[in-house]
């Protein structure tokens, strides 16, 4: 008998599940927390609570994550430096410290028009090389020519030997803006993905698991390891993408919507008649527009582990997320201790990071380019969480929490706080961890808010279930404002929103929110058995697909009258080609483009002999009987990564 794992990696938990690949039944799951930075750990108490009895004959491993989306929209990545060979300057470059502009460029027919200034790059390069950890590259119209990134990127490679990250690597859309945005994220993210699949490969091997890894891509569809590593970016979405796919299988429903609660965001999308609905713009992570293919969806940053605060009897939630009181207090029980002392804050000093019920303690990780300041106050904290008060406890001051900030987008302090996940705990409904500590931090809080613990506990439950309800409604009315559905659903009218199709929840405590969401809208609210551990179950049920398209362009001359096809070019990914005639042209672009899907399907680790390819041919033609100016040619692959299994559970 032979078994397929999945296995997901979110903010808070690492999820892994057993399915029998004759029926496709699951046999098995275990949930643990993650431990980040030391990722093994967490994936290595997760399998441990699967039997052994499955697991030797475990022949297929597919993972998903949210790692690196988290990374993004907590701005936790790696320093990365953008070159960008063009005359477009990137709207929001503030955001990014090492950026520089070079001339450089083709245009729409692959024609350079403007020589590449490589001693700018040289000089840029020497700049910054020993603050980075990587580059990326983008240059205009590079899907058309990629020429000047690949000589920007074997200057980098020479002067640095660090990973280069080139645009049209990753899109075969148009805009060198965007996929210099794809390109600079992607390269944030090369680290933090490569920690993750060595942390899963080496657990494979110590376990001698002999098995096919893959990991599920912002899609929906899986991808093989080495490709996956190519491109982190897309896994950025990984996570929702295998909540959509865990529901379809969960509750056998080929059309649903889902909302998948997590620890640090709440994430919503649809699936309809089992494939689901990506967005044509491309994925925007963390208010990046970029050109990554993902499943269309709506998310915010408020999930089971966004930190709540009160300032001016307003409770606020998220978006950071920080350790529950209740976790953190049975790693370290001296923080019921603390929260009995009730530190004192004065009312004009409390904030998002100067919380009375909020602890910091030192990551582990090594710093480097870091300030005096940060250098400064990082010496007063040490490895057990601290209150403020006690980071400065001689002193007649509180941290700076700017300083503070940055010091967790750096990832050198962790921070512990009050999140949703401690007001289920005060109201009994989810009480796997410290309660007492959950209560305590409530009382603090909801003297701060004027209210008592229970009341602000259910007001906390509320606004999670409206936040979920929000994100769902506007999703589905993807025209109308955000602010018009909050109208609503904050009022009281004799009319609501109904939702056609069944709604799917996962993610952990989800259950404690069904009564709330209801009050909200009306809709088949579905939560399937596995529902906590529905990510995992989606990134083993993901089918691999690969898309692209192949262009041929007329090429003209001048003549003395008028312009006249002298050529055709074939444009495809990473390259192009000229013939003298169209069918000289098309046949080619036919032939690469099945040749190129199977390339990729092959790398995946995928069987070529289960992959089947569609083309779909456009042709625009100026008059009648006329050749082609443009051709595109859609190609669209499949392959299965597993057997085929039925939807069935145990």
């Amino acid at each position: 008998m032979m078994y397929s794992l999945g296995i997901d990696a979110g903010g808070t938990y690492t999820d892994a599940v057993l399915i029998r690949d004759s029926d496709g039944k699951i046999l098995n799951s275990n949930k643990s927390l993650t431990t980040y930075p030391d990722i093994l750990t967490g994936i290595r108490n997760t399998l441990d609570g699967l039997d052994e009895l499955y697991l030797k004959d475990v022949h297929y491993v597919s993972v998903s994550t949210t790692l690196a989306t988290n990374s993004v929209l907590e701005k936790t990545g790696y320093p990365v430096a953008l070159i960008l060979a063009n005359n477009t300057d990137i709207p929001n470059r503030s955001k990014i410290e090492h950026f520089t502009l070079v001339s450089g460029g083709h245009n729409s027919a692959g024609n350079e028009v403007c020589p590449l200034d490589l001693d700018s790059v040289r000089d840029f390069v020497l700049k910054v090389r020993d603050k980075v950890s990587a580059f990326a590259v983008s240059s205009y119209f590079s899907v058309r020519n990629p020429d000047h990134e690949l000589r920007i990127k074997e200057v980098i490679t020479e002067l640095t030997g660090l990973p280069v990250v080139c645009g049209h690597e990753l899109s075969q859309d148009l805009g060198a803006y965007e996929r210099g945005v794809t390109a600079y994220l992607n390269a944030r993210l090369i680290p933090i993905s490569s920690h993750f699949m060595e942390a899963v490969s080496s657990e494979m091997e110590r376990r001698n698991i002999d098995a096919k890894l893959m990991m599920l891509k912002c899609d929906g569809s899986v991808v093989g390891i080495s490709e996956a590593l190519k491109r982190p970016i897309e896994s950025v979405f990984s996570g929702p993408a295998a909540s959509l796919v865990g529901a379809a299988f969960l509750s056998k429903n080929e059309n649903c919507t889902v909302i998948d609660v997590g620890g640090t965001s709440t994430d919503v999308s649809l699936i309809h008649r089992g494939v689901p609905e990506l967005s044509e713009a491309g994925a925007i992570v963390g208010g990046w527009q970029t050109k990554v293919k993902a499943i269309r969806m709506e998310t915010s940053a408020m999930g089971g582990d966004s930190h709540v605060w009160v300032r001016n009897h307003l409770t606020n939630i998220g978006p950071r997320r920080v350790i529950p009181l209740c976790l953190a207090a049975v790693e370290y029980p001296e923080i019921t201790e603390k929260l009995k002392q009730n530190q004192v804050i004065l009312r004009n000093q409390i904030g998002e990071n100067l919380q009375p019920t909020k602890f910091f303690f030192r990551s582990g990780l090594e710093a480097s380019d870091i300030s005096p300041d940060e250098e400064e106050l990082l010496s007063r904290i040490k490895d057990r969480p601290l209150t403020v008060s006690e980071i400065y406890w001689n002193e007649k001051r509180l941290p700076s929490p700017g300083t503070l900030d940055l010091l967790i987008q750096k990832r050198l302090i962790k921070a512990i706080g009050f999140t949703p996940t401690d007001a289920l705990h005060v109201l009994g409904e989810y009480t796997q961890w410290n309660r007492e500590a959950s209560v305590l931090g409530a009382g603090i809080l909801a003297a701060l808010s004027g209210t008592d613990e229970n009341e602000f506990c259910l007001g906390i439950k509320k606004e999670v279930a409206k936040n979920m309800a929000l994100n769902l409604i506007s999703f589905l009315l993807e025209n109308v404002s955000r602010e018009e559905i909050e109208k609503v659903l904050n009022g009281k009218f004799f009319a609501g929103f109904k939702v056609d199709l069944p709604v799917v929840l996962l993610g952990g405590p989800v259950k404690a929110y069904e009564k709330e969401l209801a009050e909200f809208i009306d809709a088949d609210i579905i939560l399937p058995e596995y529902c906590d551990v529905g990510n995992a179950v989606g990134a083993v049920a993901g089918k691999g697909s690969r898309k692209l398209e192949v262009l041929i362009k007329a090429n003209y001359t001048e003549s003395k009258y008028n312009l006249k096809t002298s050529s055709f070019i074939t444009f495809f990914p990473g390259g192009r080609e000229e013939f003298a005639s169209y069918h000289e042209a098309l046949e080619f672009g036919e032939e690469i483009g099945s040749k190129l899907i199977m390339n990729y399907m092959s790398d995946a680790g995928l069987d070529t002999a289960d992959v089947s390819i569609e083309m779909h041919r456009n042709d625009i033609v100026t008059h009648e009987g006329g050749l082609p100016v443009e051709t595109r040619l859609s190609f669209s692959g499949i392959g299965e990564a597993g057997k085929n299994r039925k939807t069935e559970v145990e």
